[in-house]
């Protein structure tokens, strides 16, 4: 029985053309050797499994092969080349750095390089894990670096290139190795399988692709695992089975649940997963990963980033189209948030369902922010006089007390001003009959509605229809507060500050000091461009500011030309002005506000008390 020969190190590259991914590194490679332009020194960096020792075995073989190929590739044939394949080349050394990091053994590595090449035109000394030698090693190793013979190249590897000196770094041509594209992984792994005549699914090899996160190392020993297990059929339930992975099927699931905002089914899709040995860390983190898949799905320009089968893209595709971009940034939002809390939550189940309801509620929040709003009329229908004859015509009988119910016979202008139908809804008196009353022509003074007290039913006074005409043309007249303006121009905070400490100053020489309280305590903090805030103790520093915001609002926006300009209060009742009650705290409330005051302190030799 023959020994078993695992994958990586069977279908190892001999060649830079059967390296995988790294085309940009194995190009350049060739081009420097068919130009013979290669450096004294290189440095080939990158994450674990992506080809930094096989890429520099492959070019050691190369630069020594006696008969080398019009594409830069060595024969594999000629003496130098077998005597490298079966491991006792004179002229290739390597050294692990891991476990020679000391000074004794760059020492005896200098010495090896005083001795020529035998047999060939190059010496190579490929150092792996690099990073991994003493501050006093590569002191030693910089001045042979620098100056090396003609004949000896060195490459060294390392998967932290920040670790290594920058007096290193400046004598090597830098190869930075990128994480291997699962596509190409999955295309690699089918060959082998095809190869080793392995039955596999294209779901499964994208599944263990992933799973090796770009290093091709890794692939392979999940692949030989995953043969092992399935009995040389690599299929997609295999592969998550094996590799501790969540169905995507579950995602699904839980996301289609938490579009029809079905919260028992999420909730139960969700323990059934806890049941199987997954942590709620693994789930929402996959989460995460399943609406940022469905985000970039929502545009065709963006579905190149989707790193899946062509199966599980077609479900992706399916499901966006039920989602909303906003319902999958909130969501994203949520599950992100929740994986920052996770590990400091002390219920870290109670911690993903909560996050979970949250999701679960966002579609309707969504449906009544976008619910159509109530239309209202215009300025220039409430401008216009309500038509007064279906009001005259409709007189209530001979009975006091009556409601006039006229709301339905008026028109909609005159109906959209609350004022007025409330008045409308007023008790009405039996009219005198010797005379119809007429709200057509209005007096000179509107006279106000009569509000009733709180005294005998016999003593109250009830409105005729021609005060009730007067106090609706008054409110229908009355005047936006607010100037209109078309301007919109930018500008800085520290303009919005300037004018805004302006307007202070006109309020405090009013008089009006609980207001100038709120402008000279905090300066607002803008939340979005032409938006403010301003944050006040409680509800009646509120209502000071909103009672003369459309002074602030006109004054702002009339000086910085920009009729969008907006501040707002927000009440924070935890926000409480120290006062100095003690003569020390009273001393320095002072000696803030005029610094002299600690000089005349010291001079008179003074006391608190």
């Amino acid at each position: 029985m023959d020994n078993f020969i695992v994958s990586a190190r069977k279908y190892r590259p001999a060649t830079f053309e059967t390296v995988v991914g790294q085309q940009h590194i194995t190009n350049t490679l060739k081009n420097a050797i068919k130009n013979n332009q290669l450096a004294q020194a290189f440095l080939f960096c990158g994450p674990r499994g992506v080809g930094k020792t096989t890429c520099a075995r492959i070019l050691a073989k190369t630069i020594n092969c006696e008969n080398l190929q019009p594409n830069g590739e060595a024969c594999g044939t000629c003496h130098s080349c077998q005597s490298f394949q079966n491991g006792n080349s004179f002229n290739i050394h390597e050294l692990d750095a891991a476990s020679n990091n000391s000074v004794d053994d760059i020492r005896s590595l200098i010495e090896q390089v005083r001795i020529p090449p035998q047999g060939a035109r190059y010496k190579v000394y490929i150092i792996d894990e690099v990073h991994m030698l003493s501050q006093a090693a590569f002191n030693a190793f910089l001045k042979t670096l620098e100056e090396p013979p003609h004949y000896a190249i060195f490459i060294l590897a390392t998967t932290e290139k920040h670790k290594i000196l920058p007096t290193i770094l400046s004598r090597c041509q830098i190869f930075d190795f990128n994480r291997i594209r699962v596509e190409d992984m999955a295309n690699h792994l089918a060959s082998i399988a095809k190869k080793e005549n392995i039955r596999y699914e294209d779901d499964g090899l994208h599944i263990i692709a992933q799973k090796a996160d770009g290093g091709l190392r890794d692939a392979l020993s999940m692949f030989d695992q995953i043969v092992s297990f399935s009995g040389a059929n690599v299929t997609y339930r295999a592969a998550i089975d094996n590799l501790n992975i969540l169905d995507y099927d579950y995602y699904f699931n839980i996301t289609e649940s938490l579009l029809t905002e079905n919260t028992s089914k999420t909730l139960l899709y969700f323990d059934e997963i806890l049941s199987k040995g997954f942590d709620g860390a693994h789930f929402i983190s996959g989460l995460s990963e399943h609406f940022r898949n469905l985000l970039v799905t929502k545009d065709n320009a963006t579905v190149k980033l989707l790193e899946v089968s062509e199966g599980i893209k077609n479900k992706y595709l399916q499901q966006s189209g039920s989602s909303s971009v906003s319902f999958l940034i909130s969501a994203l939002n949520i599950a992100n948030q929740c994986d920052l809390n996770y590990k400091l939550s002390k219920n870290q189940r109670l911690q993903v369902e909560l996050a979970l309801l949250k999701m679960c509620h966002l579609p309707s929040v969504f449906n009544l922010a976008t619910a159509p709003q109530i239309a209202m009329p215009d300025n220039e229908q409430l401008k216009k006089k309500p038509d007064t004859s279906a009001i005259a015509a409709s007189q209530p009988s001979a009975q006091a007390g009556n409601y006039v119910t006229m709301v339905a016979d008026t028109p909609a202008s005159y109906t959209a001003t609350p004022k007025v139908t409330e008045a409308l809804k007023t008790p009405v008196a039996e009219p005198a009959k010797t005379a119809t009353p007429s709200i057509s022509a209005p007096e000179d003074k509107p006279r106000p509605a009569f509000i009733p007290n709180s005294g005998a039913a016999s003593s109250i006074k009830i409105p005729s229809l021609k005060d009730i005409g007067n106090v609706a043309e008054a409110v229908l007249d009355e005047e936006d507060p607010y100037e209109k303006g078309e301007g919109k121009e930018d500008f800085s905070f520290d303009d919005f500050l300037k004018h805004w400490h302006t307007f202070a100053a006109r309020i405090k020489a009013e008089g009006k000091m609980n207001l100038f309280t709120i402008f000279s305590s905090e300066a607002p903090k803008m939340l979005r461009p032409y938006i403010f805030e301003v944050v006040v103790e409680n509800k009646i520093l509120d209502q000071e500011f909103r009672n003369d915001k459309p002074q602030l609002m006109n004054y702002l926006r009339k000086s910085l030309n920009n009729y969008q300009i907006e501040v707002n209060t927000r009440i924070d009742e935890q926000v409480r002005v120290k006062r100095p009650y003690t003569s020390q705290e009273k001393y320095q409330y002072l000696a803030t506000k005029n610094p002299k005051l600690t000089e005349l302190r010291q001079r008179f030799n003074l006391d608190f008390d």
